[in-house]
């Protein structure tokens, strides 16, 4: 009988913003133009969006998820929020990558987004 390695307890599994970074805000807005095509809610709202790291040289790397492993968009999503927050002025470069650790669920969504999808 072999024993898994439970993961460590309070390990997070979402790595943390830079939410105090002058141009996390702007980033943020920017993801908020991004739409997932079969729900009418952008992708930073539905919590898709689980980490904008903006590093001292403006680098930024964006890890997401997509609401399914399936999404047929998922091949193109990370191109349309890169395209989002790219031009914006003080970006030197944009990296998005996909996780699905953890798993996309409802209960990461906003409470505008629940609202918006009759949730609520």
């Amino acid at each position: 009988m072999s024993e898994q390695n439970p993961p460590l307890e309070g390990a997070p599994l979402v790595a943390p913003s830079s939410t105090d970074h002058p141009l996390y805000d702007t980033v943020v807005e920017a993801c908020r133009t991004v739409y997932d095509p079969e729900i009418p809610v952008n992708i930073y709202d539905l919590g898709l969006v689980y980490t904008v790291d903006i590093n001292p040289e403006n680098e930024v790397k964006i890890i997401m998820t997509l609401t399914a492993p399936g999404c047929p968009v998922a091949g193109e999503m990370p191109g349309w929020v890169a395209e989002a927050v790219e031009p914006l002025p003080g970006v030197k470069q944009v990296d998005v990558d996909l996780t699905w650790e953890p798993p996309w669920g409802m209960d990461m969504m906003s409470d505008e987004a629940r609202l918006e999808l009759g949730f609520m």
